[in-house]
């Protein structure tokens, strides 16, 4: 029978370091795409990001909602739990944007669109795959366990 090896959290101070940062950094882009002259004002960007932005300012507020509710409350669980809702949101607004695919880089010597679209793909891979591993350490973390920030 093979037992796991349960890692250790990092340090209250760590974790709410990284929990604002988080806060910062989506306050700071929902800001900036929504603000004047906000998305339009980036070259690549078509008008069709306008059918994105929703999903997208989705997933940055699901982002600082629960990066401000860790700032007061972190068990591992909920912690999980939230994972699954930021992972599950971006996962949305990247299949979105895939879609849609508001960019146009132009006449240059580089396909940027490929480049773009595998970016894209190894983000939708890679949020299924948080998904389906925060499945699991949701169910192994349980409701009953872990703490919070003291």
């Amino acid at each position: 029978m093979t037992t796991g090896v349960r890692t250790r959290r990092p340090p209250v101070r760590t974790r709410l370091a990284g929990y604002l940062a988080g806060v910062v950094v989506n306050g700071a882009l929902l800001a900036l795409i929504n603000g004047r002259p906000g998305w339009a004002a980036v070259p690549f960007l078509t008008d069709g990001f306008a059918a994105v932005v929703g999903v997208v300012d989705v997933a940055l507020v699901a982002g600082l909602v629960t990066g401000f509710v860790h700032l007061w409350h972190d068990p591992e669980w909920l912690v999980t739990a939230d994972g699954l809702v930021t992972t599950g949101a971006g996962l949305v607004a990247l299949v979105r944007i895939w879609q849609v695919f508001p960019f146009d880089f132009g006449a240059t010597s580089s396909d940027w669109a490929t480049a773009a679209r595998v970016v894209l793909a190894i983000g939708i891979a890679g949020s299924v795959l948080g998904l389906v591993t925060g499945l699991v350490d949701l169910v192994r973390a349980g409701p009953v366990g872990g703490s919070s920030v003291e």
